[in-house]
């Protein structure tokens, strides 16, 4: 049988969830670093970075179980992302919004400039006060031609690279500015999702063009966008309610623990927006900041909750079931590995 495997960060640590002999065995092997961001390498097996706030970038070549230094020391790294078809080429977005490249592994790095001179003076992040300084929040690459690559800025919009993160397009319209995920589909290198601050988008021609599906979207607050491994047509979004300024309300609820008032969606082809239920708490008290596909396993799908809980449904969302084990916490990240 397959061994699964959850890497998931919470802020302050990152918690390890290992299903063998029957039963799910939980560890936390980095404890006080914040952890931003993780990617799984598709090249190698169980080899995994971390994108952290202070320690730069770090690498396990055992699904997790250890760490150590892979450079970029002393940046915020907040996003990640590893070409498909290149090893040990790893692409790390930063704050201030900045792009660095390593063609090995991590041993070196080198900063492709481009994306810096592509900056707005109105880009910020609400996220980290009082700096307000924006930052990378999400990098994709095409599966179809790796040199097309995506970028989400929190809050700046989504831009558009052709030559391998070397230049940039300014935000592209028809997405949302306000970027909080943003994924190619593994596959199909036409289709890229995006979900932020207003709702969610779709590509379907690699990044140029961009649209918003609305109908049936009762909350405009999204956050993790995922798309089926086998039907690029049918994507998922976790999402809350917008905050009422008018109210005082400055946090989004989804940030608020216990009444964050959160759904997950599913949009297939061009129908309208689904709530999904099927056993999901409704509402969720606690946003589900991750969403998880199983590149095996099409139909399956995973829910990391930021109280720990991941729930998981085999039929694209009509049903769920809540896994027996809890990872104290998923706020910033989590990937799933497939071990033998």
């Amino acid at each position: 049988m397959t061994r699964k495997i959850f890497l998931a960060a919470n802020g302050k640590e990152l918690a390890r969830a290992e299903h063998t002999s029957g039963e799910w065995q939980v560890t936390n092997p980095l404890s006080g670093i914040r952890i931003n961001c993780l990617v799984s390498d598709p090249h190698q097996r169980g080899r995994v970075y971390a994108g952290t706030q202070e320690h730069g970038v770090l690498v396990s070549s055992d699904g997790g179980k250890t760490w150590e230094p892979a450079g970029m020391a002393g940046v915020p790294v907040k996003s990640l992302a590893a070409n498909p078809s290149e090893p040990g080429l790893i692409y790390a977005g930063c704050k201030p919004v900045s792009l660095y490249m390593t063609k090995n592994g991590g041993k070196s790095w080198d900063e492709l400039e481009g994306l810096r001179r592509a900056r707005r003076w109105w880009w910020f992040s609400p996220a980290e006060p009082p700096s307000w300084t924006p930052y990378v929040m999400a990098l994709t690459i095409s599966p179809k031609d790796p040199d097309v690559m995506m970028a989400g800025i929190e809050v700046g919009g989504v831009l558009r690279s052709a030559d391998g993160g070397r230049t940039w397009s300014k935000h592209r319209k028809g997405a949302v500015l306000d970027c909080h995920s943003l994924k190619f589909h593994p596959t199909h290198g036409e289709w890229v999702y995006e979900g932020g601050g207003g709702g969610a988008a779709l590509s379907e021609d690699g990044g140029l063009t961009w649209r918003k599906p609305k109908t049936g979207l009762t909350k405009k607050y999204g956050w993790m966008v995922a798309a089926d491994p086998a039907r690029p047509e049918v994507w998922y979004l976790s999402a809350s309610g917008m905050p009422n300024l008018l109210r005082g309300e400055f946090e989004p609820p989804a940030h608020v623990d216990g009444k964050a008032k959160a759904s997950i969606f599913r949009c297939v082809g061009g129908a309208g927006w689904e709530q999904l239920a099927g056993g999901l708490p409704e509402p969720l008290d606690y946003m589900a900041y991750a969403l998880v596909t199983d590149p095996s396993a099409p139909g399956h799908l995973y829910a990391g909750l930021s109280n720990g809980q991941i729930w998981h449904t085999l039929d694209y969302g009509d049903s769920w079931t809540k896994l027996p084990l809890n990872l104290g916490g998923i706020h910033s990240a989590m990937i799933l590995i497939n071990g033998q």
